[in-house]
């Protein structure tokens, strides 16, 4: 625990001196700088009632004659790790249990910005929104009060470097999976971030107050105040601050290796996400394996060639919500006895899901009035797979009609102790698992055990192509850190920061390497300035992960190939052709442009 503790702290403090805290950096300035006075009440200390805020100035400025501690940059930064450490670990877990957009928590730190920005320009307007922080009525605002308010609302705006010990607690919050070790990690990085930032913070509110500053231009700073808040808070909103932290050299990532790739501290955040368990799977199948999943728990033997009675089958638990059911309405396999389920753990951008589910669908129309349900369970991989609106669309378009359940707490992942998408669970009508298959094929096996189940002898679905490769290809490639294999790159990778990189002169066959500006992220790489990706690969069909918006030309063996328009984060198809080949593939990305994993075919 002091491991985590010390390193925490430490990768916060480096956070708040990095590049990836510019952002913030104005505003944690400013507003801890700037405290507003409100007009003097009718009857208190002999005064009149002004007609605006503004002339209120010259009533109470006299007051600050005498330096006097102001607790104010110490309530913008003390909101600002507190928002932040229960957005990044809990805010997952609130959003789903309200069904609200995962993103809604950043725009409300935008709007909350904003709406304090207006009142420091509009003096009307921000003795509306400074009421509810006043003690008594017919007393002043407490000037110091909504400093707390301005750091919660840019707690929920930060976005610090993510190195390893910020991606634990992504991944932490996640998961849900929120135990004291993560809880004590997290508090203990935004203490380390937040030191630097209050001691910036009291420095200038210092300068200020003894410089005679505030009292001499007191409405002029607070304006200027608010123009920094709505400025900042617009070039968030619109991701403009991202080409300034690109400009900006890495200079702390030496130093944040340092404190967070250590053995020892490898160890310990290992433990918070993994539990200290191995991934290990069969192997034997095409298939995903999900990243420290733990190994199945089921008697089953994976893709058995006859049933087996393998216990009573886990209820669907923790789902977040559910789509093509009626009404949104929740299904259970206690109200589905009687029913023949199949349990299909997939996500959406797997390239190994979408060659399965043609074969669950031709299933579903050809068996369901026999008496079989197939339930999809979508439980994410990437943080873009959480968003239902995503997974709606996608799901729309990739023809999937049957009811599915939302899994973005991995809940019934985890009762299922999956490890493998897809991953297929045969139900009998009285609830017990009678088979289990995980990754693709063996499609006509899978059909003639739920034929059998439901009793439905002579009958079959429409033929569906096997897709399921068999020849030798390209293994999935990841492109973040987290799970990066075979990079043949002539630099090492720089984590979490824009960093340039150069093409080697020869690649190895199913190696990858990075040219010209990329960040890379745990789970993807994000394009810059002049941003190329080439991968020595060999299949028929070559698939990647991509988000954002823009484009990729693509080269093969050094000729053009065409393009993709990138407009949605899904997986898209590079590559196509009739037999398996070997090539080399470049492509180059305008900014912007998120890749996240290559798969083949």
């Amino acid at each position: 625990m002091i491991t985590l503790i010390v390193v925490g702290f430490l990768a916060g403090v480096i956070t708040s001196i990095s590049p990836c805290v510019l952002p913030v950096l104005p505003v944690v300035l400013t507003a801890g700088s700037t405290r507003r006075t409100a007009p003097v009440p009718v009857g208190v200390g002999g005064g009149a009632a002004t007609e605006d805020a503004g002339t209120a100035d010259v009533a109470t400025e006299p007051e600050e004659s005498e330096p006097t501690r102001s607790w104010r940059p110490f309530g913008v930064v003390a909101g600002l790790v507190l928002s932040f450490s229960i957005s990044t670990l809990f805010g997952s877990l609130v959003l789903s249990a309200l069904h609200l957009p995962q993103d809604l928590l950043r725009d409300a730190g935008i709007v909350v910005l904003v709406l304090i920005g207006v009142g420091l320009i509009w003096a009307r307007f921000g003795d509306l929104l400074e009421r509810p922080f006043a003690r008594i009525r017919g007393r002043q605002v407490n000037p110091n009060s909504n400093g707390l308010v301005v750091g919660l609302g840019l707690g929920l705006l930060f976005v610090p470097c993510a190195g390893p010990v910020l991606a634990t607690i992504a991944v932490v919050g996640a998961t849900h999976q929120v135990g004291f070790g993560a809880i004590v990690l997290t508090l203990a990085f935004g203490i380390g971030v937040g030191v630097p930032l209050l001691v910036l913070a009291v420095a200038g509110n210092t300068i200020v107050r003894r410089t005679g500053v505030l009292r001499r231009r007191a409405r002029g700073i607070r304006i200027a105040t608010g123009v920094v808040m709505i400025v900042m808070a617009a070039a968030i909103g619109l991701n403009l601050t991202d080409g300034l932290q690109r400009n900006v050299p890495g200079y702390t990532t030496a130093l944040q290796n340092s404190v967070e790739q250590n053995s020892g501290a490898v160890g310990q955040l290992k433990q918070l996400t993994t539990g200290g368990g191995s991934n290990s799977g069969p192997g034997a199948k095409v298939g995903t394996p999900a990243p420290s999943a733990p190994q199945d728990s089921t008697t089953c033997t994976e893709g058995g060639p006859t049933l087996e009675n393998c216990g009573q089958a886990p209820e669907l638990t923790g789902i977040t919500g559910w789509l093509n059911t009626s009404g949104g309405q929740p299904l259970s396999l206690a109200g589905l006895r009687g029913k023949v389920v199949l349990i299909d753990f997939w996500t959406y951008s797997c390239i190994n899901c979408q060659r399965t589910l043609p074969h669950l669908e031709a299933w579903y129309q050809a068996y369901q009035k026999d008496g079989l349900v197939i339930i999809g369970v979508h439980t994410p991989e990437f943080a873009f797979e959480h968003v239902t609106s995503n997974i709606q669309a996608q799901a729309q378009a990739l023809g999937v009609k049957y009811p599915i359940a939302i899994d973005n707490n991995y809940a019934t992942w985890n009762a299922y102790s999956n490890q493998y998408w897809p991953a297929e669970f045969l139900i009998d009508k009285n609830g017990h698992i009678r088979h289990t298959d995980f990754g693709e094929g063996d499609y006509s096996n899978t059909e003639a055990l739920i034929r059998q189940l439901l009793g439905a002898k002579g009958k079959t679905a429409p033929s569906v192509p096997d897709l399921t490769p068999t020849d030798l290809t390209t293994p999935e490639s990841y492109l973040g850190y987290e799970r990066l294999a075979r990079y043949g790159g002539s630099l090492p990778v720089t984590q979490n920061r824009l960093a340039t990189y150069t093409f080697p002169k020869t690649l190895p066959q199913n190696d990858l390497a990075y040219s010209g500006s990329w960040n890379v992220q745990s789970q993807r790489i994000v394009a810059g300035n002049d941003a190329k990706l080439r991968l020595n690969f060999t299949g028929e069909h070559v698939y990647l992960v991509l988000g954002g918006h823009g484009t990729v030309q693509k080269l093969i063996n050094g000729k053009p190939a065409g393009s993709v328009t990138v407009n949605a984060y899904k997986l898209y198809t590079l590559r196509s052709t009739a037999t398996p080949e070997q090539g080399l593939l470049e492509l180059r990305f305008t900014p912007g442009v998120q890749a996240y994993a290559f798969t083949f075919g």
